[in-house]
């Protein structure tokens, strides 16, 4: 594991590579008015203390943090390298959360665990993924290397490696068909395979209506894009 100097100096870094708004700025000015890096700094100190088993101090100075920062992260969850929180209020990181190296996490994200049973009760990220804005990872699922999470989503089952999820609960999906590069996903267009299925539905039922409109002699419904149903061969719709 590297030393704690090395790990503060690698998510100064992360914070100046990953937002655009950093650019310009020098490592002092990142470490001193990043809140995501606040935030890291002092969980960074009591997951140190908490394994030295020194009681109270680690969950004193996480309860500190949270304070200051709007960043609640419990001592004893496991965090990688090269992390960043962007922008950071209102991220929850449960007790039994790992997190692997080189993680994204943007604001209003819960790694949060379910039910009331000892063990392992939050999620497991693995290398490289990015979670967006108000994401809920919930209970001791496993997400793959690369994976992203689109805002809002809510995740509830494992996620496999190089995937994005989007919906509530969340739909894995592929972007392009490919895997998608890099932490600054395009949000906002990020395929939903709901929001697809419904609206195949409704084109189908659009359809009928103009295929019944024509049957009863009755002037069809004015809608764009209408393509009659294809019927079979031989068949006439009306019985005849």
């Amino acid at each position: 594991m590297a030393s704690f100097f090395t790990e503060i100096r690698q998510d100064i870094a992360a914070a100046q590579a990953r937002d655009p708004a950093s650019r310009g700025l020098g490592r002092l000015e990142v470490f001193a008015t990043y809140n995501g890096v606040h935030a890291i700094l002092f969980h960074r100190i009591s997951h140190r203390l908490d394994r030295a088993g020194i009681p109270l101090l680690p969950r004193l100075l996480s309860y500190f943090a949270r304070i200051i920062t709007g960043v609640e992260i419990h001592p004893k969850a496991i965090i990688g390298e090269n992390f960043f929180i962007d922008h950071g209020a209102g991220v929850v990181i449960g007790e039994t959360a790992e997190i692997g190296n080189d993680v994204t996490l943007y604001q209003g994200v819960t790694l949060g665990g379910t039910g009331l049973e000892p063990g392992k009760r939050h999620p497991t990220v693995e290398d490289g993924v990015t979670v967006g804005s108000g994401a809920k990872l919930l209970g001791p699922i496993h997400i793959g290397r690369h994976a992203k999470i689109g805002a809002n989503s809510v995740v509830i089952h494992d996620v496999p490696p190089d995937t994005t999820v989007v919906g509530n609960p969340g739909h894995p999906v592929r972007v392009n068909g490919a895997r998608p590069e890099g932490p600054d996903t395009d949000w906002i267009h990020l395929p939903d395979p709901v929001a697809d299925a419904l609206s195949g539905i409704s084109d189908r039922l659009r359809a009928i209506e103009h295929d019944l409109a024509e049957i009863q002699g009755e002037d069809p419904p004015e809608q764009s894009n209408v393509r009659p149903l294809k019927r079979r061969q031989g068949h006439d719709p009306a019985g005849g």
